[in-house]
């Protein structure tokens, strides 16, 4: 079934385009460290939801590569949109640090390579979007850990499947 895949990979593509478009649009909101990691985890669900989208239907490993790695970009989405809700709520902004620049490994400095997208400016703990009383990290926990926990019950339901086809 391919339709799960792209309704996924749609989603999560229109996230980033968000993302991007806060930033680079009218709002301008310069995202910070944090703000960063979580669209890299985004671009990872999404790379993971088209992966899924195009080889899921004819090929075994390659959906478990894309379920996998769907989980794993959400889960550490899920932690750096916990870390970064808990530093835009912590009562001394002083102790909550924040770096001037993505981490990223030295073999793969995307913050250098396309700055435009994988650049930081803001800082942490400024809250400058909010929709409903919640900020976009504490948004983001909510989507990240949705995807979780869907992927988590659609990697049981194709193990069930495999082991009930035997």
């Amino acid at each position: 079934m391919r339709a799960p895949w792209a309704i996924l990979a749609l989603f999560s593509t229109a996230l980033v385009g968000y993302a991007l478009y806060t930033q680079h649009g009218p709002q301008q909101l310069w995202p910070c460290v944090q703000c960063i990691y979580q669209r890299t985890a985004m671009i990872g669900v999404a790379i993971f939801a088209w992966l899924g989208f195009a080889l899921a239907p004819v090929s075994a490993s390659a959906r478990w590569v894309a379920l996998i790695g769907w989980l794993g970009s959400a889960v550490a989405g899920a932690y750096s949109a916990y870390y970064h809700s808990w530093i835009q709520s912590a009562i001394n902004p002083l102790f909550a640090p924040c770096q001037p620049h993505p981490n990223f490994p030295t073999w793969l400095p995307l913050h250098q390579w396309l700055p435009q997208i994988f650049d930081a400016g803001g800082l942490c703990g400024e809250i400058d979007w909010q929709w409903l009383g919640l900020s976009m990290p504490q948004w983001l926990f909510v989507i990240f850990g949705s995807f979780a926990v869907i992927a988590l019950l659609v990697s049981l339901c194709h193990g069930l499947r495999r082991n009930t086809a035997r």
